[in-house]
């Protein structure tokens, strides 16, 4: 706990002491007795106690024009008790009310914690290498490019690359696993990441502002911004409810006595309503929840950038995947280089020094395949061609590279071929000089992600490349994938999810999976974008709702059961909430219920709420 929250501790039980001190002292009928003096001073002592704070919220905010809050609704209530006579229930109001906001905070502050604790990823320090000495920095203070030693024991405070040393990186922060990822020269790490065991020596390839952690750190801090739809809803009708609820024990006050003439018992129960009214129970239960959701989804490596995203994400029944990368693992491998009128080095060496300015995972692969063999040259006036290829000038020849469109869309005639796989073509001063194919395989968990969304309740499973329809055919059969649409263009997936959107079941939502630079359109198109995060690019991370810090295409079926759970969680609030209130506020108007059934309406249903919206956190066995 909080210091706050022992100091308020310490004066609920203080209040209790005196609240069971004052129920041993003998009542009497006659006012202004020395026992009745002795059992008022008592029980005021322990209103005070405890709930000083509360008359004092209430008019302060009464001064604020800020009427109608749960301080207002305990206030008029205790006060009312207390001035009726009903010292014993009146007091307890308040000390109850107070064990229920003190349950409150301690739940809330532990349903943030989990999301709170990112903050650790920040790094305090960096050790930076300049001119032979090792000094102390603030990571911000570090430009790309320094050398930075991380010692073992310390965080990684930026992103970059090893130039000297091998260690064990613990990444749990990051991704939600506890596997240590070894590293060594030639290696990327990302800042947040704890080294283990051996010193490392980083070259930084970000500054810290554009780092990992501080992109995943912002990501936290904003993700209490976007509330749900719920959320606002009950935000709406608190505000709506508590004047109507104080008109009506205005009304409940002032008219039944009109006709039978007990004004105390009437006052009485229109006190007791105020108490049962407050809406303490689902204003609070309800946004816990989803903190909890969010808590317990960035546990398991998922970060969710609001709560409006999670809601989102239950209603989800159509989901829209990328390829490359998403579904398959990424790492092409050249398979077959295939030269027409030149040789296959030179096609090779040619196609490799064309893609070297791309990021892509099939020209990364093109460019391995040529440095194995050491063929080595430059190329000059590099140009990426987004969803077509890369168009370059090497030993003065004009280069194109890419995809069968890239050559029809410059007149060169490429030979067809049946080969599996991703075929790049290239064509040499406008003259086809052959073709490279390489080879994706898909995750080893892909089938089994793919299966539990169906058993979720998806209705549709789309895959969505821009890669030959015979190569996105294959992936598809070998993972259960419904529908393929391939050969697509940036602007071309885009169309292809609204077209699916539009065609989408009633009240329900799309979901689209992505990770690559041409899926950021796509992922902001759809009602749920979720990001490949740790190894996607920064425009998908940017774009998407929700980013799967560990790359496992098996956390979006546990997302899905993350959001379920949260949004059933709320509903079972907001049913059992208004159905207890309901129940006694009927007993309350017709006499059966008293001060202590509504403080069990009001303190006993929020605890029992906030109990229950705990469980959104627990996410171990999904």
């Amino acid at each position: 706990m909080s210091k706050k929250q022992k100091k308020t501790l310490l004066r609920i039980i203080i209040a209790g002491v005196i609240f069971a001190g004052g129920l041993f002292v003998p009542k009497d009928a006659e006012a202004f007795t020395f026992f009745w003096f002795l059992r008022l001073g008592v029980f005021l002592a322990a209103y005070f106690t405890a709930g000083w704070d509360v008359l004092w919220k209430a008019i302060r905010n009464i001064a604020h024009g800020q009427v109608f809050d749960e301080n207002f609704l305990m206030t008029i209530a205790s006060v009312g008790a207390m001035i009726m006579g009903d010292y014993a229930e009146g007091t307890a109001v308040m000390v109850l009310y107070q064990v229920g906001e003190l349950f409150q905070s301690i739940a809330v502050g532990k349903s943030r914690k989990s999301i709170a604790d990112m903050i650790d990823l920040s790094p305090e320090y960096a050790n930076v290498e300049r001119g032979g000495e090792v000094s102390e920095v603030m990571p911000d203070e570090v430009a790309i490019g320094e050398t930075v030693v991380i010692k073992p024991g310390e965080k990684v405070p930026l992103d970059g690359v090893v130039i000297f040393g091998s260690s064990g990186l613990n990444t749990a922060a990051l991704t939600g696993e506890s596997a240590l990822r070894d590293v060594s020269e030639g290696d990327a790490v990302l800042s947040g990441s704890v080294n283990t065991n051996g010193l490392l020596k980083i070259r930084t390839t970000s500054e810290y502002s554009d780092s990992t952690a501080a992109k995943i750190l912002e990501l936290v801090e904003n993700s209490t911004e976007n509330k749900a739809k719920t959320e606002n809803f009950i935000t709406r009708f608190a505000r709506v409810y508590t004047p109507i609820v104080v008109i009506g024990a205005v009304l409940l006050a002032v008219i039944p006595p009109l006709f039978d003439g007990n004004r105390n018992e009437w006052i009485y129960r229109a006190l007791t309503f105020l108490v049962v009214s407050c809406p303490c129970a689902l204003v609070i239960s309800v946004p816990m929840s989803f903190f909890g959701g969010i808590g317990g989804a960035s546990k398991r490596g998922i970060m969710v950038k609001g709560a409006n995203y999670l809601e989102e994400l239950a209603k989800a029944r159509t989901f829209v995947f990328d390829k490359t990368g998403t579904l398959t693992k990424g790492s092409f491998e050249v398979s077959e280089v295939n030269p027409a009128g030149i040789s296959e080095e030179e096609l090779l060496s040619l196609c490799a020094s064309a893609e070297k300015i791309s990021n892509h995972p099939i020209a990364k692969s093109i460019v391995l395949a040529a440095e194995k063999r050491s063929l080595k040259s430059d190329a000059e006036n590099a140009e990426e061609i987004a969803g077509f290829g890369v168009k370059a000038v090497v030993s003065g020849k004009e280069i194109f590279v890419g995809n069968a469109r890239l050559m029809e869309r410059n007149g060169v005639s490429a030979e067809k071929t049946s080969a599996v796989g991703t075929v790049i073509y290239c064509a040499v001063d406008g003259k086809y000089a052959g073709n490279i194919v390489v080879c994706d395989t898909p995750k080893d968990n892909a089938a089994s992600a793919l299966k539990k969304l169906t058993e979720l309740g998806a209705d549709r499973k789309i895959m969505l490349t821009g890669d030959r329809k015979s190569a996105a055919e294959a992936v598809a059969n070998a993972l259960g994938i419904d529908e393929v649409r391939a050969e697509l263009l940036p602007e071309g997936k885009v169309s292809a999810v609204e077209e699916i959107y539009a065609a989408k079941p009633p009240k329900s939502t799309l979901c689209f999976v992505g990770d690559g630079m041409n899926d950021a359109p796509s992922l902001a198109r759809a009602d749920v974008g979720i990001a490949m995060g740790a190894l996607g690019s920064d425009a998908a991370i940017e774009a998407a709702d929700i980013v799967l810090m560990n790359d496992n295409i098996e956390s979006v079926p546990l997302a899905v059961k993350i959001a379920r759970k949260t949004h059933r969680i709320v509903t079972e609030n907001i049913v059992f909430a208004l159905a207890v209130k309901a129940a006694v506020l009927v007993l309350t108007i017709f006499g059966i219920g008293n001060m202590w059934t509504a403080v069990f309406a009001d303190v006993g249903v929020s605890i029992i709420a906030i109990i229950n919206a705990m469980r959104a956190m627990r996410t171990s066995k999904l």
